[in-house]
């Protein structure tokens, strides 16, 4: 079966009435043309990233003709998804929106976003590489364009890897292993690493060992999240913890930025963008030149890659203005100008070709004693394809719920798997056995 029948089939459910929370079915569109080449008029942008404001006003001061208004909106667990699709449903949503990847086909299948095709040349979707393609492209149509691409990386203090002997980056999960219990016999009160409980990294990682948790096949959807990939590195996680080689914790709070801070935590397998977030949590204790970027081990030592996070930008189905907003679409996202105009909010890592020159001059990236943007180079070289499935948010609900009832990881991603399996049964798809 193809993906478009997979789609299609969830799109006609979903516009029957059994909707994901939140959604609602979305108002007549305006009629969508095929030229953008006399667009024109008033676009309404928005964004939960930083810095996208003087993106808007960069654009505006190039482009006479269109005129971008931009709104900030909550992250997706601040509730940024749940205005959208409230906006969309009343008729009142924006011209373009960011959407994470793992969340697109959620509003795709629930027709609430505009193909992209006869709106961005195909010259210019097709520059992107295949894996990065796979996750805007549904059932046979392009539903946004690709904006940041951030591979998973490691994150080390180089003077705690010095300090315990440890002579480079850990390039398999057993040199990780060896390396967490050289931290720990040289300093007894400190871990290699965290392993985030409230922020659970179960995608990223499984994706980085070869798993494939969604598939389409004969009619159904196959749902693997349970698969021999995820179920190994789980118990391998899980036995780090047991051993108290690694620190299990909330993330992105005040324990965890304490403890990088004192030294407690001296690596973080996070994303590309986290450079930005670990500077400013630990700049207060004087660690300039201390971290390090890192490819992530991997089993056997070559190359596999993940994204952790990433965004897409779409126009929803509700656009008053879809010519106008598929110009600021493509300038957005395929344009030096509009990385600059971002400025150093960060250290972004974009999808489309020949853009990261752009993001790495205004990056801070003078933090860190090796070449992050390099580093980030090697790990998306080894990028592996991946399909976030027919609704990642009944997911994402069953992963949260898994985490909090099953504190051990093995015991989790079975939980996952279940509750994934019974929330897509409940929206009405098919799954295979």
């Amino acid at each position: 079966m193809s993906l478009r029948r997979t789609l299609i089939a969830a799109t006609a459910l979903l516009a029957s009435g059994a909707l994901l929370a939140g959604c609602s079915s979305a108002p007549s569109p305006a009629s969508a043309p095929t030229s953008t080449e006399k667009a024109k008029g008033e676009v309404t942008f928005w964004s939960s990233l930083s810095g996208m404001a003087d993106v808007a006003a960069a654009f505006n001061k190039t482009h006479p003709d269109i005129t971008v208004t931009f709104e900030e909106i909550p992250q997706a667990a601040s509730g940024g998804y749940t205005k959208l699709s409230a906006a969309i449903g009343s008729g009142t949503g924006p011209d373009v929106v960011g959407i994470e990847y793992n969340r697109l086909t959620d509003f795709a299948a629930s027709g609430q976003l505009t193909p992209l095709d006869g709106l961005i040349p195909a010259k210019t979707i097709g520059e992107y590489p295949k894996n990065i393609r796979s996750l805007v492209h549904l059932g046979g149509d392009t539903y946004a364009m690709p904006y940041d691409a951030p591979p998973m990386i490691m994150w080390y203090r180089q003077d705690v890897l010095d300090a315990a002997g440890v002579a480079s980056a850990p390039k398999t999960w057993a040199e990780f292993e060896a390396a967490a219990r050289a931290v720990k016999k040289s300093n007894p009160n400190a871990y290699l690493t965290s392993y985030f409980t409230a922020e659970p990294q179960l995608a990223p990682m499984a994706w980085q060992a070869g798993a494939t948790w969604f598939a389409a096949k004969d009619d159904k959807w196959k749902v693997t999240i349970d698969d021999k990939a995820t179920t190994k590195m789980a118990a391998f996680w899980q036995r780090l913890i047991d051993e108290d080689l690694v620190k299990k914790q909330p993330g992105f709070n005040d324990e965890w930025t304490s403890d990088l801070q004192k030294g407690v935590v001296a690596g973080w397998l996070g994303g590309s963008w986290g450079a930005s977030a670990l500077k400013t949590r630990t700049e207060p204790a004087n660690q300039q030149g201390k971290w390090i970027a890192a490819v992530p081990p991997t089993e056997d030592g070559k190359a596999s890659g993940s994204l952790n996070g990433g965004t897409s930008f779409a126009i929803p189905k509700t656009s008053k203005n879809p010519a106008a907003a598929a110009v600021f679409l493509k300038w957005l996202t395929t344009t030096k100008e509009s990385v600059t105009a971002r400025g150093a909010v960060g250290t972004a890592y974009l999808a489309y070709p020949g853009l990261n020159d752009a993001a790495k001059a205004v990056a801070p990236t003078d933090y860190y004693a090796n070449d992050i943007y390099q580093v980030f180079d090697e790990a998306y070289a080894g990028l592996r394809p991946w399909a976030w499935g027919p609704s990642y948010a009944v997911t994402e609900t069953a992963l949260k719920n898994a985490v909090t009832s099953e504190p051990a990881i093995p015991a989790s991603v079975t939980k996952t798997q279940a509750g994934t399996v019974s929330g897509l049964e409940q929206l009405g798809l098919d799954i295979a056995e």
